[in-house]
């Protein structure tokens, strides 16, 4: 079993949602005691397994592995986390645990009127006829053809023949996330600051596409099986993601220099004018937008596709792309008062549901030596 596939597993485990199949095939690739380190490092790195429920799901899958001579006592060690988190909090444990502490005491942060909060469940749906609607909270609306509730919009497939396309548009603000199943059953789940064009239905024996106008979007696509053989395409300008049936990313931000296409699973192809490039699960395609080239290279799939699941997972990234995207979520702005701090490098996981100054305080034990929030705005020292 390889690494993408492994560590998607472990993320349905910790979310509750493994099959019995699935549950199978952890319990035999957990049998090797390599893999149970791995199994140890990943449970203390993201700390991911913070209620009961998942940790007694932990201790069933474990409970059917035969014990190996050598073998760590994972269940105990996945308690004894989830005792640390809940008596001493998430950021306590990155700064005594994930991270070197300084030997000087740093200044204390300054806080003034502190207006920023975690991002909500909120977008606005534009339909055909131009019509605005907010949602998010409180906000159901319904039609013949969708039905969205406080977080995900459904689509409902149209009975008969579609002759005549219709679109819709869902846009995610600053500090916002939504989610929406298609007509064709293919999921979207739209990160913050984000814009999707998408028909209300598709066409039969056309290609489905959808349009990623700006922002980040994480696809997981009903096979072409199930929709008359159809490809699935996602446009961003001038590149094109040509699916069949898959999981991926697609991290389209204005403020960023690239665009970034991550397949979870299946296999895509991604042009961009005379470039085309096939990818496998694991793999990311890199358009640089000022030159316009681009090129495959392997990643971390975790780390590019966490957001989906509630957290940010940073692996030594500079600070400058941390700040991005967490402006993003917690709709702040960002001032770097020591430029060089643009450069400096963090690792660690991060809930989307901490306060800000709670994740400015795991970032500060690493890489920062003060900071500064004044309303909505965060001054790095």
């Amino acid at each position: 079993m390889n690494q993408t596939k492994v560590d998607k597993l472990l993320l349905k485990l910790v979310e509750n949602r493994l099959s019995e199949q699935e549950t199978e095939a952890l319990s035999e690739w957990l049998k090797s005691e390599e893999n149970q380190n791995y199994f140890h490092e990943y449970v203390k790195i993201n700390h991911l397994l913070n209620s009961e429920q998942h940790f007694g799901n932990a201790d069933r899958l474990l409970d059917t592995i035969k014990p190996s001579k050598k073998r760590f006592n994972a269940t105990v060690v996945l308690k004894y986390a989830a005792v640390l988190l809940v008596l001493i909090g998430s950021t306590l444990f990155f700064k005594n645990v994930l991270f070197s502490t300084q030997d000087s005491v740093p200044p204390a942060p300054v806080v003034r009127n502190n207006q920023i909060r975690p991002g909500v469940n909120s977008a606005v749906l534009t339909l055909g006829d131009g019509k605005e609607v907010a949602l998010g909270k409180g906000a159901d609306y319904t039609t013949e053809t969708l039905n969205a509730k406080e977080d995900k919009i459904v689509y409902v497939p149209k009975q008969g023949k579609t002759s005549q396309m219709e679109y819709n548009y869902l846009s995610v603000p600053r500090g916002g996330q939504f989610s929406l199943l298609l007509s064709d059953s293919t999921k979207v789940w739209l990160n913050s600051e984000s814009k999707l064009k998408y028909p209300v239905d598709f066409v039969p024996g056309q290609s489905r596409e959808v349009y990623l106008l700006y922002g980040e979007a994480y696809f997981e696509v009903a096979s072409s099986e199930r929709n008359h053989g159809d490809d699935f395409k996602v446009y961003h300008n001038e590149q094109e993601v040509r699916v069949l049936g898959t999981e991926f990313n697609v991290n389209a931000y204005g403020n960023e220099p690239e665009v970034l296409t991550t397949l979870v699973e299946g296999k895509v192809t991604v042009r961009n004018g005379d470039q085309s490039f096939k990818i496998n699960p694991g793999q990311q395609s890199r358009l640089d937008l000022e030159s316009g080239k681009m090129h495959v290279s392997e990643v971390d799939v975790f780390s590019e596709t966490s957001w989906k699941s509630g957290v940010f997972s940073f692996k030594k990234k500079r600070l400058k792309e941390i700040m991005r995207t967490l402006s993003r979520w917690y709709d702040m702005e960002v001032i770097f008062e020591n430029k060089s701090l643009e450069e400096k490098r963090f690792k660690g996981v991060l809930r989307k549901n901490q306060s800000i100054e709670d994740v400015l305080s795991v970032i500060m034990s690493s890489s920062l030596n003060s900071y500064e929030i004044n309303d909505k705005t965060v001054i790095l020292k």
